[in-house]
């Protein structure tokens, strides 16, 4: 019986032990901002995954940039820009408008006028006699 409550505690010490971060910063506030980053940043492998959910090999080097660039006390603002001037505007889930991405922002707007021009001309045609 001892035995059993000796292996009982070593399993719950070890399931403590691997809940641990694996990029331990100095404040929570800082633990926060990178919890915050890795999930407004897209994986450039993986499709529509954020880097906190992505086990690719490009998501881990990401995933430990942005572990450096918060240890150095970089706002999001500029974690933003320097992986945006890198990778492009894709590696962000919310794209910033300008003239590149206003198709993202407003092209389902204008095909969903679009498509309903079209059922209302052929809903509501006068038949010419």
């Amino acid at each position: 019986m001892i035995r059993w409550g000796i292996l009982l505690i070593c399993m719950g010490m070890w399931a403590f032990c691997s809940a641990n971060s694996s990029y331990p910063l100095d404040t929570l506030q800082k633990e926060a901002q990178f919890e915050h980053l890795l999930k407004n940043i897209r994986c450039l492998v993986c499709q529509n995954q954020d880097l906190a959910d992505s086990n690719a090999p490009l998501a881990k080097d990401l995933r430990l940039q942005v572990y450096h660039l918060v240890q150095e006390g970089k706002t999001d603002s500029e974690i933003n820009d320097y992986l945006v001037s890198r990778y492009g505007d894709f590696v962000l889930f919310k794209p910033p408008l300008k003239t590149l991405t206003w198709m993202l922002w407003f092209g389902p707007l204008f095909f969903l006028f679009i498509g309903l021009f079209i059922f209302w001309r052929t809903c509501f045609r006068r038949v010419s006699l």
